[in-house]
């Protein structure tokens, strides 16, 4: 399979000040030998993390008007890269589509996958992958011409609705619309750029993805984001997130926590920006999170400040839905945290 590295992310500043106390200054694990994980060890031997991602969605992972990739999924490669390598440009982000994702994870061509990738029984069941985290709560979703006079998913009876092959969105928008007897015909087109060419374009009436997905493509219009609307049903409520292959628990370990350190993060206040206020902190959930306290790094083969490192280089993800996700149109909504309605949970980290 052709591989398309997107490129290392620029520097995000691994500079400690002064002020900042020993135990928060280190920036790299320093631990040697076979971790326990086999993915973990490649890693580390290759010196960065192989992470397969889309390239092609807004808000998610889209090279930005500097060339350089930026969105939610790669704001998690980032995170494992700082927690497993120490910095968090150590990473080679590589382009992957809807049909070759699995394939490229199964091989060994990238050691995790985060590609707005959907968990199902069938995906674990029958493809060797586990799916490790949530980073986003999703549904399918529909978009149409403004000026089609389409206000619901109910008026498309006898549209041509262009979707992805081999994807969630095929199946769930087929069965919304059986459920519903609502007439249509599938229009298959394989690429991300591809597909919304064909919609833009008139090939087809309306274009189903997941409904995160559709507000970037509506956002990247610009001054004609109006004529598009996205239709108030969802197909579904699922999970978006990151995959990794069955058999490596520990690097399964690494991939989940990862996620959690960002969510517990951001519920305890702690941020890029203030994470080295906290160094003589006495809470203990703080002191826990960055490694104050010793102990947290060792069962997943880190070290104890590896948690640190994710808040310090990438933030919480709060801060990563903010920057990355609000931009394109899209509340918190499911993506709060549990403490405040949504469902972005972490268990403790003690």
């Amino acid at each position: 399979m052709k591989k398309h590295v997107l490129g290392f992310a620029a520097a995000l500043g691994l500079a400690v000040t002064a002020f900042c106390p020993p135990a928060l200054a280190q920036t790299a694990p320093a631990r040697g030998g076979a971790s326990g994980s086999a993915t973990l060890d490649a890693v580390r031997a290759r010196g960065s993390l192989r992470c397969g991602v889309s390239g092609e969605i807004a808000g998610f992972s889209l090279s930005d008007s500097r060339g350089e990739m930026q969105g939610m999924d790669v704001a998690y490669c980032r995170a494992i890269a700082a927690a497993v390598l120490g910095q968090a440009t150590k990473v080679e982000l590589i382009a992957l589509s809807a049909q070759n994702r699995f394939t490229a994870l199964q091989s060994g061509e990238v050691d995790v996958l985060i590609r707005n990738t959907g968990w199902s029984l069938s995906r674990e069941a029958n493809l060797g992958l586990l799916f490790a985290a949530t980073n986003f709560w999703d549904g399918q979703g529909l978009v149409v011409h403004t000026s089609s006079g389409v206000t619901s998913a109910k008026d498309l009876g006898g549209a041509a609705v262009c979707m992805r092959p081999g994807t969630s969105t095929e199946l769930d928008v087929s069965d919304w619309f059986r459920t519903n007897r609502i007439a249509f015909t599938p229009v298959m087109i394989n690429g991300v750029s591809e597909i919304q060419e064909a919609f833009l374009s008139g090939r087809c009436d309306a274009f189903a993805t997941d409904a995160s997905q559709l507000a970037g493509f509506r956002a990247r219009q610009g001054a004609r984001a109006a004529e598009l609307t996205i239709l108030p049903e969802r197909m579904t409520l699922g999970q978006a997130g990151s995959m990794v292959r069955k058999g490596d628990d520990k690097w399964f370990d690494i991939v989940r926590w990862t996620h959690f350190a960002m969510i517990t993060a951001e519920k305890l206040g702690v941020t890029s920006a203030n994470i080295d206020g906290f160094a003589s902190t006495d809470n203990p959930d703080i002191r826990r999170l960055i490694g104050l306290d010793r102990g947290t790094g060792e069962g997943l083969g880190l070290d104890d400040l590896w948690a640190a490192r994710i808040v310090r280089q990438v933030g919480n993800y709060g801060e990563n839905y903010e920057r990355f996700i609000i931009p394109i149109g899209l509340e918190r909504g499911h993506n709060r945290l549990w403490t405040e309605g949504g469902l972005q949970f972490s268990p403790s980290f003690r």
